[in-house]
């Protein structure tokens, strides 16, 4: 490819011209606009106002006008107002992306030119044809021990980090970005608190991880639409990688305010609330979002992809975490007690589970790992009377070595893989098995 090939893209992009209608009506926080016959639902269009052009979505149509659904505070618009069709959102990513900040328009964040690709994506792009997949890949390290053994990761899987907020979520997720073994990190932040987002890319993520990775970002004082298509633009920046044949670690950091941003979207454009307060086309948001991830097909890459969920009190029956834990590869819960008492990453172990096992260990890897479990479950248990002071030594004999070993598989949960990668964690872990 040329050098000035993406200029050429963009360069054919420019149409002579545009269909332009006006604003007929505001209500509900939407805009009726007439004189745009040839509009299409998730069209976008740019409302002319005195402060520059105002970014909308089309999320209604009817014989007399399209609806369509500001991307910020329509305060000021006046009936007649000029509206200019702009057509399909699309972005354009390119791989001198790698090491930036963009939002889900593909516009710079970081102050500095940003070079368009020469292939225009639409952010609603199919998932590869079933049939046509192919499997899990080899398990891939991680960085963290309880990922190299336990829990395994494995290439083209997609998991779900499901936690409360304040338990180290956001931790978890930059020591993924850092340590997996992959080609590229892209990460999309989806509604996440403004000031965050410096100390997440410079602090957290750090320079080593953020020069193989693409950051895509809408803070929480942005309108749903650019929420929703944050995850969707991240989504798509993935699939441009993956197309190279590039292994692809996708984190999505969360899918709680990715359906919450399709709630409202889909409440002002008329559709009815039933499950919780959720309309019906959520779970399609949802699992159409998580079946684009995973193993590519021909000689596409992978998309590994790690989905956070917010799921307040730890209740894993809310719509969100019941929808998307039936269709990830696996799931990972985070809890609060364990967090307060100082082990992070405080994952629960026994209510978590990796679906690419026993494939993606040996024979004797998966002894190990059924070992530790069976031994965590011991304690977990008996913790209550343990606890009271109200078990007798000797009363049984698994909760007598459940007792000696948990202190060092409790530790062991919370280790940085040692250098060598899984083997070497998994010496690790048949060493805590072994006191």
């Amino acid at each position: 490819m040329g050098i000035f090939t993406p200029l050429q893209a963009q360069i054919d992009a420019i149409t002579a011209c545009r269909p332009i209608g006006r604003i007929s009506e505001t209500a509900r926080g939407t805009l009726s606009v007439t004189g745009l016959p040839v509009a299409a639902l998730g069209d976008r269009v740019e409302v002319e106002t005195g402060a520059g052009p105002l970014g909308a979505e089309v999320i209604g149509l009817s014989p007399r006008a399209a609806r369509v659904l500001p991307e910020d505070d329509p305060g000021g618009l006046a009936i007649g107002a000029r509206v200019e069709l702009i057509g399909p959102v699309r972005i354009a990513p390119d791989r001198s992306w790698l090491g930036r900040i963009v939002d889900p328009l593909g516009r710079p964040l970081d102050g500095r030119p940003l070079l368009m690709g020469a292939d225009q994506r639409s952010m609603a792009g199919p998932p590869p044809a079933p049939a046509q997949r192919r499997g899990f890949g080899a398990r891939i390290s991680t960085g963290v021990a309880v990922f190299d053994t336990l829990l395994p990761l494995v290439r083209g899987q997609r998991i779900g980090l499901f936690a409360g907020s304040g338990v180290g979520k956001s931790s978890l997720l930059a020591r993924f970005a850092r340590g997996v073994a992959a080609d590229v990190a892209v990460i999309g932040l989806v509604g996440e608190r403004g000031r965050e987002l410096r100390e997440f890319t410079e602090r957290v993520l750090g320079p080593q991880g953020m020069a193989r990775s693409v950051v895509v970002t809408a803070t929480s004082d942005q309108s749903p639409l650019m929420r929703r298509r944050c995850a969707l633009s991240a989504m798509t920046v993935a699939e441009y990688f993956r197309d190279q044949g590039l292994h692809v670690l996708l984190l999505i950091d969360s899918v709680t305010r990715f359906a919450e941003a399709h709630r409202e979207v889909a409440l002002s454009a008329g559709e009815e609330a039933s499950l919780r307060g959720y309309p019906p086309s959520t779970s399609h948001a949802i699992m159409g979002l998580a079946e684009r991830a995973g193993p590519g097909a021909g000689s596409a890459g992978d998309i590994t992809a790690v989905f956070s969920v917010l799921v307040a009190g730890s209740d894993m029956e809310e719509p969100v975490a019941d929808i998307i834990r039936g269709t990830l590869d696996g799931h990972v819960v985070l809890d609060r007690k364990i967090a307060e008492r100082g082990r992070y990453p405080a994952i629960d172990l026994l209510r978590s589970v990796s679906r690419s096992l026993p494939g993606a260990a040996s024979e004797t890897e998966n002894a190990l790992i059924a070992d530790a479990r069976r031994v965590l479950g011991a304690y977990d248990r008996a913790e209550m009377m343990i606890q009271a002071g109200l078990y007798m030594a000797g009363s049984d004999p698994a909760v007598d070595r459940a007792i000696r070993l948990w202190p060092k598989l409790d530790g062991f949960l919370a280790e940085t893989a040692p250098q060598g990668g899984p083997p070497a964690s998994f010496d690790r872990l048949r060493a805590c098995l072994v006191g």
